[in-house]
């Protein structure tokens, strides 16, 4: 009998041991799936995982990330992990619109974040039809938080740059698929450069991968060929690509998403800037509400105002540039954060 009330008095100061330290209740899931790009992207995929990372580490909690190799993969990526009893699950990139907003409605106890897209009542959507008043709150998806960026505000501060130190007269962007995301980047940055020399001649080329760098070179090369010496790479791989072609022509190139001088050292002398995103705090934002129970569903947006988009350090480029067109890169900020300056994109 002495044997079994101490086997019961052991059994109860485990329980309440374990109890006192969580007994792992508290330690979350977090799965981030990537879009076509992959986690080493040296740009977006790779920033949304390194603000996955940190809270993880910070917050003692589990993670894991899995590839997307192309769009039929979206939804059963995230299947996998709604199935494993993940708590939280981050969705990379406006094409994991549709598949985060089913899978979202399919598993409404999981947390949902979606970098660069948000979603609003429109006639025969997917995701939330115009017989809702708001998506987020009775449209099916409260469990969804939506983390966007005004690309446009950095895309036009890295015009002003590519327009001032342009020797042509001529600037280009090798952008990838034709995105909300990446149109705004696009916009801003040739009325950045037009809005500090309008006679600036802007060259833009979509092209339907983010995946592909040979294309991404070969059109670099190609509009390198109409004159433009200043190369914006705004398509992940895509982009990159065009940043080779500015290296190997001796010119000069703007990164995005993140800081390119960091992650993608083929081509970091001969950078400008990169036009970044600051992705990875935007994750890390989220999942920080996530730990304190202050997580809401809506759209979350980042922009120059708020410092969650801006430049990157100009690193080797800095002696290069003249004073007069870092004044200049400051009175745009200054007027887009005070509304003076607005950068033309409509949505």
């Amino acid at each position: 009998m002495k044997k079994v009330n101490l086997l019961l008095v052991l059994v109860m100061i485990a329980a309440l041991a374990l109890s006192a330290c969580g007994g792992g209740s508290s330690k979350l899931k977090i799965g981030l799936v990537t879009d076509v790009g992959g986690v080493n992207d040296k740009s977006f995929n790779q920033s949304a995982w390194a603000g996955v990372e940190k809270a993880a580490k910070e917050f003692g909690w589990d993670a894991q990330y899995i590839e997307s190799k192309q769009p039929t993969d979206y939804e059963k990526n995230i299947d996998q992990f709604a199935t494993e009893n993940y708590d939280v699950i981050v969705t990379v990139g406006f094409m994991m619109g549709d598949a985060t907003a089913a899978k979202a409605k399919q598993y409404p106890k999981i947390k949902f974040a979606i970098i660069d897209n948000a979603y609003f009542p429109t006639k025969d959507s997917k995701a939330c039809d115009d017989t809702a008043k708001d998506c987020y709150a009775d449209g099916g998806l409260k469990n969804v938080t939506s983390l966007m960026f005004q690309e446009d505000q950095v895309g036009f501060l890295a015009g002003v740059l590519a327009g001032g130190m342009s020797k042509t007269g001529t600037i280009c962007s090798v952008a990838g698929m034709e995105i909300p995301p990446v149109v705004r980047f696009v916009v801003g940055y040739q009325n950045g450069a037009k809005w500090i020399k309008p006679e600036t001649n802007t060259l833009n080329v979509y092209v339907p991968s983010f995946i592909d760098p040979a294309k991404g070179k070969e059109t670099g090369v190609s509009m390198i060929g109409q004159g433009c010496d200043v190369i914006f790479g705004v398509g992940g791989n895509t982009g990159n690509g065009g940043l080779l072609a500015a290296k190997e022509a001796g010119l000069m190139g703007i990164g995005v998403d993140v800081d390119q001088y960091l992650t993608y050292a083929e081509v970091k002398d001969i950078l400008l800037t990169s036009a970044a995103k600051n992705v990875d705090v935007a994750v890390y934002e989220y999942l920080k509400t996530v730990k304190s129970g202050a997580v809401k569903a809506g759209i979350n947006t980042a922009n120059v105002q708020n410092g969650g988009v801006g430049l990157a350090p100009y690193h080797d480029m800095d002696s290069k540039i003249p004073a007069e067109v870092k004044t200049k890169v400051d009175e745009a900020l200054k007027g887009l954060k005070d509304g003076s300056i607005k950068t033309g994109y409509q949505p």
